[in-house]
């Protein structure tokens, strides 16, 4: 008769199922289910992954008898889920002899009892609102502020993030229910924007068509104001121009390097031809005469700078001053971003060309705000739109702050302030305190592009407006309006 002898025990059967389950080995377990569904695997991994299941406790009770041949185990379950935490549940284990030998009679409620009758478990994302970019005190960015062309694309990368999650037991011909909720988090991100500032920048921009003026904090290389009404779906922190006279900081800071001082005695006519190669004039070919280089500087002699540039620089050299200065360093600010290109050139005309801006030399409003930022603080730093751990997310990691030359950094601070004080920016309604440089960028058969750059205490500039004419006419009364407007 030993035949007939029944293999195992409904307790051994059990705790063989009840450990296979902790371990998560699903296999075992259908080895020990009369008649496991096909898809018993298939479905334990697919409930575990739909949940997010980080674990599972399991907590037997007494084994009773249901009769012969059957029985059933009680059990208490906790799932842990990674959106949830602790889910516990309660269930039972039916067992009975079949073949000569105890199974695991399975029915899905054993998995759960809600997915008793075809019941379904599911996880859900809750969407939040769509993200608010706010300014760095927390307020709403100010209205009409010209900066939603860069906010506007920044909102997905906070949206994924931030979710909320319900946890929905679905049964046929019965509603949904929520069987718990995670809201997602208010979803709002601050900016470097501030709030007085960017409105002050609006408005200086209100009634100037194809302008721009981002404000950076030189301290901390934080973007207060990015206010961009290029037109042509122009960019002002991606797209680059010929910058002209504003330029002229890096070439400075060149010949500063090679040498050439402040107070050095230098010529400025009103028109300069490189021997032998092509002449090049001032504006309105005003001739100065003998002046120091600062005073060329604060005037903005071409002719001064075509000829110690030629005399005294070679192309590599401010190719490798523009690179010191921001030119050479990628830009991390959130938001993406470039600084410009001097190419090099064997050609003393295009090197003279570059030395005022011309050329080939290239640049965005925001390399020039950049560089600003850098001669006011002594340190250039990347500019940034959002926190530094948001900018290595969403830009990878930005080029470490890099301090300048003391000597240099010193001589061009004066040299800006007498911009102000007495050159191409004086008697334009600028506050107190102001350094700074004007730019007249000529562009082949248009309007020239007006640039103004610089600095008033912890807080830098610069205003472009595109085909705008002169720098002193178009773009040093924007700032004017901004710096009262503060």
């Amino acid at each position: 008769m030993a035949s007939n002898r029944i293999k195992g025990s409904a307790s051994q059967t059990a705790a063989a199922y009840f450990a296979a389950w902790r371990k998560g080995d699903v296999s075992a377990m259908a080895r020990l289910v009369y008649r496991a569904p096909a898809d018993f695997v298939v479905r334990h991994r697919q409930l575990s992954d739909e949940l997010h299941v980080e674990s599972i406790q399991l907590t037997p009770g007494q084994l009773r008898s249901t009769g012969e041949g059957a029985a059933e185990v009680p059990f208490a379950g906790v799932r842990e889920l990674s959106e949830f935490g602790a889910w516990p549940f309660d269930s039972t284990l039916r067992l009975g002899v079949r073949d000569r030998a105890w199974k695991v009679l399975w029915a899905p409620e054993t998995l759960h009892p809600l997915l008793k009758d075809g019941g379904t478990l599911e996880l859900g994302e809750i969407d939040a609102s769509a993200a608010e970019l706010v300014t760095s005190e927390g307020d709403r960015i100010p209205n009409d502020s010209y900066a939603d062309a860069y906010l506007d694309p920044l909102k997905p990368e906070f949206e994924q993030a931030n979710h909320g999650w319900a946890l929905v037991s679905k049964v046929p011909g019965q509603p949904d229910r929520q069987l718990m909720t995670r809201a997602p988090e208010a979803n709002v991100e601050r900016t470097t924007l501030s709030r007085s500032v960017q409105a002050a920048a609006a408005r200086a921009l209100d009634g100037v068509e194809d302008s721009t003026i981002i404000v950076i904090r030189p301290s901390t290389g934080e973007i207060l104001a990015l206010a961009d009404r290029l037109m042509d779906n122009y960019s002002a922190v991606r797209d680059v121009f010929p910058p002209g006279s504003v330029f002229k900081v890096i070439t400075a800071a060149a010949l500063l390097k090679g040498g050439l001082d402040p107070a050095a005695p230098v010529q400025c006519p009103g028109s300069y031809q490189i021997p032998f190669h092509r002449l090049f004039v001032n504006d309105g070919e005003v001739d100065r005469g003998p002046v120091t280089f600062a005073d060329a500087f604060a005037h903005s002699c071409n002719t001064t700078f075509v000829e110690q540039a030629t005399t005294r620089l070679t192309a590599e050299e401010l190719r490798r001053t523009a690179d010191e200065w921001g030119f050479g360093r990628p830009i991390a600010t959130g938001i993406g971003g470039t600084c410009g290109t001097v190419p090099g050139t064997d050609d003393l005309d295009m090197l003279a060309a570059d030395a005022i801006g011309q050329g080939e030399v290239v640049a965005t409003p925001l390399c020039m705000a950049a560089l600003a930022a850098a001669v006011q603080n002594g340190t250039w730093r990347s500019p940034r739109l959002l926190s530094k751990e948001q900018v290595r997310r969403i830009d990878g990691v930005p080029h470490g702050d890099v301090v300048m030359d003391e000597g240099i950094v010193a001589a061009l601070r004066d040299m800006m302030t007498a911009v102000v004080d007495y050159g191409t920016a004086s008697d334009a309604g600028l506050p107190e305190g102001v350094s700074g440089k004007t730019g007249t960028a000529q562009v082949e058969g248009e309007t020239s592009h007006a640039w103004f750059i610089g600095y008033r205490d912890d807080l830098a500039f610069c205003v472009f407006v595109r085909h705008g004419g002169s720098g002193r006419s178009a773009a040093v009364p924007v700032a004017a309006r901004f710096l009262n407007g503060l």
